[in-house]
């Protein structure tokens, strides 16, 4: 590759034998190049297509030093083994500017305070809450620092987004509070707490996700149940009648929190998901009464 020009000396803009333009990032990437000049790919930590929302995100984070640029790539290796995900070049970016923030904040003496949603979080979403917290402590070993525990669930934010290649940081904030009140309706409704390692239980929080990040961007599926069997739904009132009573106060919920107006096809589903949750855990109390 052919350095081009810099954008810092941890992020240039080079070219490849095939004229293609690539923003790359690495340590010293860019240090004392001239035009022309070959760059050391063993140094490339990441590398985007030059295209032009790609330069302006490298714009936006022009300021992040080497040690934020290896420690991101070292969470982003953890996370990827772990949780078994790719990170967008957006979502790269935008964790490696959270990392250089909160670096600055301990180098400034500067804490956040206490995240609002961290025990949510720790219940809806215990795996990414998990491998956040290694991905603290690698962190804090890399840095030899400490750094505070609500920065757990910062981390998980990002860990959780990426996951879904749709959403946006601040819309996963968003599906978090709204399925952290659904789960709060049920466990009221049913008197007990869900538990939340169960198989169900995941199954149930990667439908509930999907099913909000579709109406969030408004996501059309060939199948919108405007072809639903009526009787199956009227089925689910039957058999089902706690569940379904449940579901409707879910709808309310989506509604006045979100705008958000359930369709048949989404009340039997969610149906479904609320029996087999409440009903299907190793040491449930929930009594068969539907």
């Amino acid at each position: 590759m052919k350095f081009i020009k810099n954008f810092n000396n941890n992020a240039a803009l080079v070219s490849d034998e095939f004229d293609v333009d690539w923003v790359v990032i690495g340590n010293g990437i860019g240090f004392g190049k001239k035009p022309g000049d070959f760059v050391d790919e063993q140094k490339i930590t990441r590398r985007f297509v030059a295209v032009e929302k790609n330069i302006k995100m490298i714009d936006s984070v022009k300021d992040i030093d080497s040690r934020t640029l290896a420690l991101t790539t070292d969470v982003i290796n953890l996370v990827s083994i772990k949780l078994k995900v790719k990170f967008s070049d957006y979502q790269y970016l935008v964790l490696a500017d959270h990392i250089d923030f909160m670096l600055k904040r301990t180098d400034e003496g500067f804490t956040l305070g206490p995240d609002t949603l961290s025990w949510e979080i720790r219940k809806l979403f215990p795996k990414e809450y998990t491998v956040a917290k290694e991905a603290l402590a690698l962190i804090e070993q890399k840095t030899n620092s400490s750094f505070p525990k609500s920065e757990v669930a910062y981390l998980a934010y990002h860990f959780i987004n990426a996951s879904s290649k749709q959403t946006r940081l601040q819309d996963t904030v968003k599906i978090t509070k709204l399925i952290s009140g659904v789960v709060e309706i049920i466990e009221y409704q049913y008197g007990m707490q869900l538990d939340t390692e169960s198989f169900n239980f995941n199954r149930f929080m990667t439908h509930l996700r999907s099913f909000m990040v579709r109406h969030l961007y408004q996501i059309n599926d060939e199948d919108n149940g405007s072809e639903l069997d009526q009787s199956l739904l009227e089925l689910m009132k039957v058999k089902y009648k706690k569940s379904y009573e449940t579901v409707l106060k879910i709808g309310t919920y989506l509604l006045k929190q979100a705008g958000w107006k359930l369709q048949p096809d989404d009340e039997v589903y969610l149906t479904l998901h609320v029996w087999r949750v409440t009903h299907r855990q190793g040491d449930s109390k929930a009594k068969d009464s539907e």
